[in-house]
């Protein structure tokens, strides 16, 4: 909340007013550029946190709790891989994230996943490439070595 209220004091300060658009069907619509304003700064915003952090999980929770199941698959398939250091934002916590991360990546559900800031998918994807091996692959871009290759080691 307090991101925008921050967001919104800026732009109230920039002198911005309102938008006419004009959609196909002829009508005119009024839409404050306050609001617009306050959405393009969580895209900004959104922006640097998913470039912060190698990886980078929007769920529904906590690492250490998460509240749903898909969330938890992804902790689960994250931990099988010895991926521990990564940065977690509850949506639950905050509506506004919520809605301004489906925005951002353009995918409708959550959990979301990001390396090195690009969007990777959700818990489907993160689970096909856990599945057939990309995940490996990823992390070592992303210079991090996943603990199945030394699991795998070790067994054989």
């Amino acid at each position: 909340m307090n991101s925008l209220l921050t967001s919104t004091a800026r732009c109230l300060r920039s002198g911005a007013a309102y938008y006419l658009c004009r959609p196909a069907e002829g009508r005119v619509l009024l839409a404050s550029a306050r609001f617009m304003c306050a959405t393009a700064d969580t895209q900004k915003d959104l922006g640097a946190m998913v470039k912060k952090d190698k990886v980078v999980v929007f769920m529904k929770g906590t690492p250490a709790q998460p509240m749903c199941g898909f969330s938890n698959a992804v902790v689960q398939i994250l931990r099988m891989h010895g991926v521990d250091n990564y940065a977690a934002y509850n949506v639950l916590d905050d509506q506004e994230l919520r809605q301004g991360v489906k925005d951002f990546s353009n995918w409708p559900t959550i959990p979301q996943v990001y390396f090195n800031g690009e969007f990777v998918g959700g818990c489907d994807i993160l689970l096909q490439m856990h599945q057939n091996g990309d995940l490996v692959d990823e992390l070592k871009k992303l210079g991090i070595h996943s603990a199945l290759l030394d699991a795998e080691k070790e067994f054989k």
